[in-house]
């Protein structure tokens, strides 16, 4: 009986195994900046390269994993695919995250009377994770899911201020600076002044950069262990009913609310959050406009 059960039980190690790796190479690459390389991700997870090649293969083929171009631009780097992001939006899903978060978020809108959002980092762009609308007519329309720029909204300007330098510079070369109104800043030169400005005040700022007539402010959600920022809480408002300066004021308030909502981030329930959201379109309209 041994020897018919016991190949049996080697089998079932094994795909524990493999499963249990192909969990480390998404949560290596969701808390990455960048794109691995074959090499970079065997020596981080202490894997053989021929069989994370074949792991990758897999999990390519089934859309947890893509590749593109690395920091080097010579190789190409592995990142999370949509399928993994489909995951992360599904766990960003679960009901005791999104309650705790809209309850934190709702507090803030009703003391600001504004929008305010949590976004995260997703790759070359912003996605939205969790957004609570003002109740003025007013207002620019979001929905979880949606991604905006980089280089022209306040959380994306903050994550790109608060990148290292090189990895900033890297992001930066493959960005299309697009000019969405007369603000925004299409000159690398100019944006990266900008960038380095900011990251000194620790804060994001759109001043009608990316719809004209509204302006924003972020602020990050920090892991207190690492000081890395794990996401942005944003506000926004329209030019009709304040100004940058009002929002600005804003500032103490909402740097509150970060701090209480990074253990939420940090719980089991949302820790594919830095896997990152995948869903939902592009389209933004200035209700009211």
């Amino acid at each position: 009986m041994r020897n018919v059960t016991q190949p049996a039980f080697a089998d079932h190690a094994a795909d524990d195994t493999r499963v249990l790796r192909a969990l480390a190479v998404l949560e290596q690459l969701a808390a990455a900046g960048q794109p691995f390389t074959l090499s970079q991700l065997a020596a981080r997870l202490h894997i053989p390269k021929a069989t994370l090649a074949r792991m990758i293969d897999s999990l390519e083929a089934q859309g947890y994993v893509a590749h593109m171009p690395d920091s080097r631009g010579t190789d190409r780097g592995i990142a999370l695919g949509p399928r993994a992001a489909q995951l992360a939006l599904a766990t960003l899903s679960n009901n005791t995250f999104t309650r705790a978060c809209r309850s934190l978020l709702r507090a803030l809108v009703e003391t600001l009377g504004e929008s305010c959002n949590l976004t995260a980092l997703d790759g070359d762009t912003v996605l939205y994770i969790e957004r609570v609308e003002t109740a003025e007519p007013l207002r620019l329309h979001m929905q979880p899911g949606m991604r905006v720029p980089l280089h022209c909204t306040a959380s994306g300007k903050l994550f790109l201020a608060h990148l290292p330098a090189a990895e900033r510079r890297l992001v930066l070369s493959r960005l299309s600076l697009k000019r969405m109104t007369h603000r925004t800043l299409t000159e690398q030169g100019l944006l990266e002044a900008e960038l380095d400005r900011l990251a000194a005040r620790g804060i994001g700022i759109d001043n009608e950069e990316f719809v004209r007539g509204m302006v924003a402010i972020a602020v990050p959600v920090v892991d207190a262990a690492s000081g890395r920022v794990l996401a942005a809480l944003a506000a926004h408002a329209p030019t009709a009913r304040a100004n940058l300066n009002d929002l600005l004021e804003a500032v103490p308030r909402m740097r509150e609310t970060a701090l209480k909502l990074a253990p939420l981030i940090q719980a089991p329930d949302a820790a594919m959050m830095r896997a990152r959201g995948a869903g939902g379109g592009n389209a933004v309209v200035l209700n009211g406009q």
